[in-house]
C-alpha cells in the first residue's frame, strides 16, 4: 500500500453475481487455512444474503473488488455466544482475496474505515475473533485499534476475542 496517500475502500452488498468470485476466493489456500472447506463457506455466504442478522460485503479499491467483510450482530441469533457483549455491539469477519496483498496494511486500513462507519451509525463497539494462531490478523486487528479481552471456543474452533470501543464523546468535549 503507498504511504503517499491514503486508500479509501467501497463496501458493497454481495449479491448473487458475486458468487463464483468468492467461490473462486475461497478456494485459495491463504482462505481455505481459515474458512475451511470453500463449500461450506459458500453455504454459508449465501444464506446471509438474505439474512436479517449478517451482512455480507465485498470490499474494493479503486472499483476492484479485493476482500471478502461481513458484519453480523450477535444479539439477533439465538443463543449466539457473543450475546453477553452490549446491546448494539456488532462482530465483524474480513478475509483479503489475493495472497500478495497480505502483510501490505489493506487489513487494518480497510477494517478502521468501516468501523469508523459503524461507529458513525450509532455502534457502541465492534468486536472481531480471529483464530488465536492467525499472528497476521491479529497484528492487522492490533493495528486498526482492537485490543484482546477474552478467549473462547466458538462452532468455528478457538477465538481470540478482540473489541474496538467507539469514542467517548464526553471525555472530547
Amino acid at each position: 500500500m503507498s504511504r503517499s496517500r491514503k486508500p479509501s475502500y467501497g463496501f458493497r452488498p454481495v449479491t448473487e453475481d458475486d458468487l463464483p468470485m468468492l467461490e473462486d476466493w475461497l478456494g485459495r489456500p491463504h482462505m481455505r487455512e481459515w474458512w475451511g472447506d470453500p463449500g461450506r463457506g459458500m453455504e454459508e455466504i449465501r444464506e446471509h444474503i438474505d439474512s436479517i442478522s449478517v451482512e455480507p460485503l465485498i470490499v474494493e479499491l479503486d472499483g476492484r473488488p479485493i476482500a471478502y467483510l461481513q458484519s453480523y450482530d450477535p444479539h439477533l441469533e439465538d443463543d449466539h455466544p457473543y450475546s453477553d457483549q452490549p446491546t448494539g455491539t456488532l462482530g465483524v469477519d474480513l478475509t483479503i482475496a489475493d495472497a500478495e496483498m497480505l502483510g501490505r496494511g489493506h487489513g487494518s486500513a480497510m477494517l478502521s474505515q468501516f468501523v469508523e462507519e459503524l461507529f458513525e451509525e450509532g455502534a457502541p463497539r465492534v468486536i472481531i475473533d480471529p483464530d488465536p494462531s492467525n499472528l497476521r490478523a491479529i497484528r492487522a486487528y492490533e493495528k486498526a485499534g482492537f485490543q484482546a479481552f477474552d478467549t473462547r471456543t466458538s462452532i468455528y474452533g478457538p477465538a481470540l476475542m478482540m473489541a474496538r470501543d467507539a469514542p467517548d464523546e464526553s471525555r472530547e468535549a
